[in-house]
């Protein structure tokens, strides 16, 4: 049976490439995306959703916006890592005549409590909170949350500590596991522990392009700034992809493993951001979260590419090695 699921956002180029894979998966059915202000701010983030459902041949799935500001933080976009355009600076023609749906808490609100349906979160967690202040049981009735954000043991992306989707909004993503900790149920945290280990080199950007040129050269034409700013700002020939990892591990939990835990979000200080996982159990508290932390990159991409292009792993004859060696993946400074 394929899994019902809701993908709240805020495309973003690795966004959208989770989107691509959400919508190529057998074992997924997308009922609908909801927009956050996160990377980009919310309207551009619904129209770069549109491009991909475009890309995709799907515009027939509904879009919501929704939350614009954080619950309490000012909002901070991040263009400077995702483009002007908030799509790489592909600067992609709009979709016309699209329908675009707003209140998308309503939206996960009714579309919870009347479907058996999960919640994949890319962004912030804005839209989730108000869920929690509108009505918690709606909350209370999400098949299964996962979330691509925070941070165990990795550093943070935008500050030492802190994963951009917690930091942009940590109010929410404090609510979110405080209500997931009284609820007694599970946040399945991908962050940056296992996101950081799926780099898209420019080699696998080539090799896509060769098995599918209208795939590839859409993958390629949103990522080429996402790739010079890991140069820039990593000395890393390569981008990591953070939110399809989250995708394929909702669609297969065995590509990634970790353990339960307590983890509260910091809501202030230089700490901002911060998940403060108690791997050790020093608060004694029930856990509300999966905190994943280890993945095997190889088997990611095969699943990444095989649904992508429609293919089987045998037919990826060069990815492993791909995977395993890339040419150069970091030069020291």
């Amino acid at each position: 049976m394929r899994k019902k699921v809701i993908i709240d956002c805020d495309p973003g180029i690795d966004d959208s490439l989770a989107i691509m894979l959400a919508l190529s998966c057998d074992q997924i059915e997308v009922l609908g995306i909801t927009i956050v202000c996160g990377n980009s701010p919310t309207e551009m983030g619904a129209g770069n959703a549109a491009k991909v459902l475009r890309q995709m041949n799907r515009l027939d799935i509904p879009i919501f916006t929704g939350e614009r500001t954080p619950l309490k933080r000012d909002y901070v976009n991040a263009l400077d890592t995702h483009g002007a355009d908030g799509l790489g600076e592909s600067f992609l023609e709009p979709v016309e005549n699209f329908s675009f749906h707003t209140d998308a808490v309503s939206f996960l609100e009714e579309t919870i409590l009347n479907t058996h349906c999960s919640v994949i979160a890319l962004g912030p967690m804005t839209n989730l909170a108000r869920l929690i202040q509108k009505n918690p049981a709606a909350f209370a009735a999400i098949d299964e949350l996962v979330s691509m954000g925070g941070a165990f043991k990795s550093h943070g992306n935008c500050s030492p500590v802190a994963e951009y989707n917690y930091w942009a909004d940590p109010d929410a993503a404090a609510l979110v596991y405080e209500t997931a900790a009284m609820q007694n149920r599970l946040i399945h945290m991908v962050g940056l522990d296992v996101t950081r280990q799926i780099v898209l080199t420019p080699d696998l950007i080539s090799y896509l392009k060769r098995l599918d040129s209208k795939t590839g050269s859409f993958v390629e034409a949103i990522t080429k700034f996402y790739l010079d700013f890991h140069w820039e700002w990593e000395h890393m020939i390569g981008c990591v992809i953070n939110d399809p990892l989250a995708v394929a591990y909702f669609a297969d939990h065995s590509l990634c493993s970790g353990f339960d835990a307590y983890t509260a979000v910091e809501t202030g200080g230089i700490s901002i951001g911060q998940t403060v996982v108690d791997s050790m159990n020093f608060y004694k508290k029930e856990s509300n979260s999966v905190v994943l932390t280890q993945t095997d990159p190889v088997r990611f991409f095969t699943f990444f590419f095989s649904r992508l292009l429609n293919k089987t792993p045998d037919e990826l004859d060069l990815l492993s090695d791909m995977v395993r060696s890339p040419k150069q993946v970091r030069i020291n400074s």
